[in-house]
């Protein structure tokens, strides 16, 4: 598969913000006051009440009642979870992008009900995932992305800015500064399985979802009840899914 490069977009009505996709680790003190006016100016426009899709369980333990336009949530040790998140947005008729992940496994998303037909997969970024995360933004609804751990604060801060001007959202493999909430799965059990006979039939979970108020709130559920049906449709997009009729977009930065 030949690479394609991933370039900034220019969407029509925002403007190519150049600072954002800048790596200068020393910007000039005029660069600086510029770039903190700019992400000012995007924070003034509030999220309001513009709920994404998400799975009713979920939304039960989030704040806001779901996931929100413009947030950033953390996902600390399932990529079920993860998936799970990102499938009420899909299965809504939005864009996805899954970045910096190799190993997403995209029959499991397909079960849980992402579009694959509405998926890119960006899988390896050749240490440009800033510049790739970032021109993503302009292209989809919501992204998940393994966060690397060499993002500092401001970076965080622009990106959030970015989420915020194009009502997107992001879920993070790994820790997030300032999410929205912090979702993990604290006990795992599985049924079916005798003493030596069987076969592995259900799947219960206990997930914790802590708001950055400290604020906590857990439900147990089980893994059918991560799969919801049904959603909504954004733009009168069609919900006739065919795991076998459609794959992925993969590209590479």
């Amino acid at each position: 598969m030949s690479s394609v490069a991933i370039r900034p977009v220019n969407t029509p009505g925002y403007p190519m913000d150049q600072d954002l996709l800048s790596t200068d680790p020393a910007p000039s003190q005029g660069s600086q006051s510029a770039l903190q006016e700019k992400i000012n100016q995007m924070q003034s426009s509030r999220l309001g009440s513009r709920r994404l899709p998400t799975v009713p369980a979920l939304g039960r333990i989030l704040p806001g009642g779901g996931l929100m336009a413009g947030g950033t949530y953390t996902v600390e040790n399932s990529t079920t979870l993860a998936m799970a998140l990102l499938a009420g947005p899909s299965g809504s008729g939005a864009w996805c992008a899954v970045i910096g992940i190799p190993d997403f496994n995209v029959e499991a998303a397909a079960h849980l009900g992402i579009e694959l037909d509405r998926l890119i997969l960006i899988p390896h970024l050749d240490g440009q995932w800033l510049t790739v995360t970032a021109a993503m933004m302009d292209v989809v609804s919501i992204i998940l992305t393994k966060t690397p751990a060499t993002i500092t604060g401001s970076d965080a801060s622009r990106l959030k800015a970015r989420l915020r001007q194009r009502g997107a959202a992001l879920i993070s493999i790994g820790s997030w500064p300032q999410s929205e909430a912090v979702l993990s799965v604290s006990d795992n059990r599985w049924g079916g399985l005798g003493s030596g006979s069987g076969h592995l039939q259900s799947r219960q979970l206990k997930i914790t979802a802590t708001a950055n108020n400290g604020h906590a709130r857990s439900v147990d559920l089980s893994l059918a009840e991560l799969k919801h049906g049904g959603w909504p449709q954004l733009n009168g997009t069609a919900n006739n899914r065919d795991v076998h009729r459609f794959v992925p977009r993969m590209v590479s930065a």
